[in-house]
C-alpha cells in the first residue's frame, strides 16, 4: 500500500531529478518551444517540494492535490497548467483514503492523463508529453519500472513525429528529428516515481 510518505518522496525524488536535468529539458525546448521547459519546471517543483515541507498533508490525495495546486501557480507556460492539471485530477480521483494500493493509482492516474488531454486536446502520435504519460500510464497495472520504461521509449518515439499541438506545430516539418521537451519531462517524473519505489531506474 502506498501512503502520503510515499508520495511526498516521489514529488521530492521529482524535483532532484528536474534540478538535474534542467538544462537539458531547456536544450530540447530550444528549437521548437520557447527554451524554458527546464527552468520552469525546475522553479515549479521547488516550490512543490517546500509547499509539502509546510503543509504535510496526511493523504495521498492531499499530497498530489497540493502539488498539483502549487505547479499551476508557479509555473509558466503550458507545462504548469498541464503538469498541475495531472497532479490534481489524479489526487482528486484517490479521494481521502489515507493508504491506496497500486491499482487504485495507476486508475487514477489514468484519469489524470485524460484530464491532460481534454484540458490540451491533445492525444498520442501528437508530439506531447502524452506520448510518455499514457504508456505509462497504462504500463503501471504490471509494475513501476514497465512505467518508467514505457514512458522513457516513448519520449524517445516522439523524434520522428511532427508537432500537431502546443507552440512546437507552429514549425511544422521543421519539428520533426527533435525530442518532445514534455515527453522528456515527463518520462523523467515517472523515472522518479519508480525511484521512489525502490527500482533501479535513473
Amino acid at each position: 500500500m502506498l501512503d502520503a510518505g510515499f508520495f511526498r518522496r516521489w514529488l521530492t525524488a521529482a524535483a532532484a531529478t528536474v534540478d538535474r536535468e534542467a538544462e537539458r529539458l531547456t536544450d530540447l525546448d530550444s528549437p521548437i518551444g520557447d527554451a524554458d521547459h527546464g527552468s520552469n519546471l525546475q522553479r515549479g517543483f521547488r516550490a512543490v517540494v517546500a509547499t509539502l515541507e509546510k503543509e504535510a498533508p496526511a493523504t495521498p490525495g492531499a499530497v498530489l492535490t497540493a502539488a498539483g495546486r502549487q505547479l499551476i501557480s508557479t509555473v509558466g507556460g503550458a507545462s504548469g497548467p498541464l503538469y498541475g492539471t495531472l497532479l490534481r485530477r489524479t489526487g482528486k480521483a484517490l479521494g481521502e483514503a489515507e493508504e491506496v494500493s497500486e491499482q487504485d493509482f495507476a486508475a487514477a492516474l489514468r484519469e489524470g492523463v485524460e484530464a491532460v488531454a481534454r484540458l490540451g486536446g491533445a492525444a498520442v502520435g501528437d508530439k506531447t508529453m502524452l506520448d510518455a504519460l499514457v504508456p505509462a500510464a497504462d504500463a503501471l497495472d504490471e509494475s513501476f519500472e514497465a512505467a518508467a520504461e514505457a514512458a522513457e521509449e516513448g519520449a524517445l518515439s516522439t523524434v520522428p513525429l511532427q508537432a500537431r499541438k502546443g507552440r512546437a506545430s507552429y514549425l511544422g516539418e521543421r519539428s520533426i528529428g527533435h525530442q518532445d521537451p514534455g515527453a522528456t519531462s515527463s518520462a523523467l517524473l515517472v523515472a522518479a516515481l519508480a525511484k521512489a519505489a525502490g527500482g533501479s531506474h535513473e
